[in-house]
């Protein structure tokens, strides 16, 4: 098999994938389409954090976004409310408890030693030693069969935890988990691994499903602040049902207005350009359910605005294409030189595209992030289709004898050079070979 037939049987296999993917995944849609959910937090002060201050709503508002983004690319809203307040809006989750559940929770993880009062009672202490110290979490068995938390250290945490052991060898060292008693084992030796487990506070210890849940909040990271949910409620779509409809058929048309362009001044080029840009549409949409992202208004826009661009890419290639014929090159020579040439300032253009996206994604907010995304990754599959998908149809079709007229490509008979008449049979002739 020829490298052209493996390109083209590759391409198929693609499509393939990609409309099995587009029929059995669901597609999410944001806030604006679908509705959602709507959470406030306050962030609380301590008894070491005696006030809120904007640099800290600011590290707890980075915080929640890294949470919530890590569960999936969806753009949720996180915005100050407030001197202590955060607004989260979360798409597609009109569950309050399942929202809370995205969310995550403060997961302040807290070792105390005991402290025996005048009147004889025992209060737990701070230690300094708190989930910000930790590196990772993992759910394990202990000796006796039960679920346990592991807990590994960073380099800071392992130091404290030595210096803690040390100190309270003989005596308990108690493990709250979200200001809750979890278990307060005795320590009998220095432990300096930078290692320490959490077990259930009853008989039977955890259950699988609590560690678990336990380790995912762990390793989410902690808060900068404590923060408490102060409001939970859904929101009905802001756009809804309407937008989307209207969204369809604006789509539709733009397509539709694009692909007579392409014909009228392409012809048969033009042709193979509306195929790859539907194979393009169909590739990116599987993209967007794979990952998967969520679709606002923003995000459809840049997958409407890479549609674009990748009509941009075929236009430079055609054109460049013309202008080969036109100088006198052989038929696949030329089409082989236009592609070759327009490659270019296609990769250029993209990349700088590309960048764009990057820096708007890194600094931009959850909305802005959504469109940037969705943008680059159509930019992406636009070179792909637009070099790729095209080129290797256009040597299929062009194959055909019959498709050496000059109106065939848009061409009048009076701009073709006779080098194209007197070309023997395109089987023949040796693609990439220039004149």
């Amino acid at each position: 098999m020829d490298n052209k037939k493996k390109m083209l049987l590759f391409i198929f296999l693609i499509i393939i994938a990609a409309i099995w993917v587009v029929i059995t995944k669901p597609t999410k849609l944001g806030l604006d389409l679908v509705g959602g959910s709507r959470i406030v937090l306050e962030a609380q002060t301590t008894d070491t954090i005696a006030k809120i201050t904007p640099d800290m709503m600011d590290s707890l508002q980075f915080a929640i976004e890294k949470r919530v983004n890590s569960l999936g690319v969806a753009e949720v809203v996180v915005q100050k409310a407030g001197e202590k307040r955060l607004l989260i809006e979360i798409p597609d989750v009109s569950d309050p408890e399942q929202a809370k559940q995205y969310l995550g929770e403060t997961a302040e993880l807290e070792f105390k030693e005991a402290k025996t009062l005048e009147n004889g009672t025992v209060e737990w202490i701070a230690t300094g030693l708190t989930g910000k110290d930790l590196r990772k979490a993992n759910v394990v068995t202990d000796s006796t069969g039960q679920w346990v938390v592991g807990l590994e250290f960073n380099n800071k945490g392992a130091q404290k935890f030595a210096e803690l052991t040390k100190r309270l060898v003989g005596k308990p060292m108690a493990i709250f988990f979200n200001g809750e008693l979890q278990s307060a084992p005795n320590i009998k030796d220095v432990i300096t691994g930078g290692s320490a487990v959490i077990s259930g506070g009853d008989e039977g210890g955890f259950k699988y499903e609590e560690a678990k849940r336990m380790v995912d909040l762990l390793n989410a990271g902690a808060l900068p602040v404590p923060a408490k949910i102060i409001e939970e409620n859904t929101v009905g779509p802001t756009l809804g049902a309407d937008s989307i409809a209207k969204s369809k058929v604006a789509g539709v048309v733009g397509l539709a207005l694009v692909a007579v362009f392409m014909l009228f001044l392409y012809r048969v080029p033009g042709m193979i350009a509306n195929v790859a840009l539907c194979i393009y549409a169909l590739i990116v949409f599987a993209i967007f359910k794979i990952i998967p992202v969520t679709l606002t208004l923003a995000g459809i826009a840049g997958f409407i605005l890479s549609i674009g661009m990748a009509v941009d890419a075929n236009i430079l290639i055609f054109e460049r294409t013309k202008e080969e014929l036109r100088s006198g090159k052989r038929l696949l020579t030329a089409i082989k030189t236009g592609f070759d040439r327009a490659f270019t300032s296609i990769f250029d253009s993209n990349m700088t595209t590309l960048i764009t996206c990057a820096i708007l994604y890194m600094f931009g907010t959850s909305i802005v992030k959504g469109f940037a995304l969705t943008l680059a990754i159509g930019v992406a599959v636009s070179m792909f289709t637009a070099i790729t998908v095209t080129r290797s149809m256009m040597e299929v079709v062009i194959g055909a004898d019959h498709m050496k007229h000059p109106a065939w490509f848009g061409l009048k008979k009076g701009e073709l050079s006779s080098a194209i008449d007197a070309e023997q049979s395109t089987g023949k002739a040796k693609l990439g070979v220039l004149d």
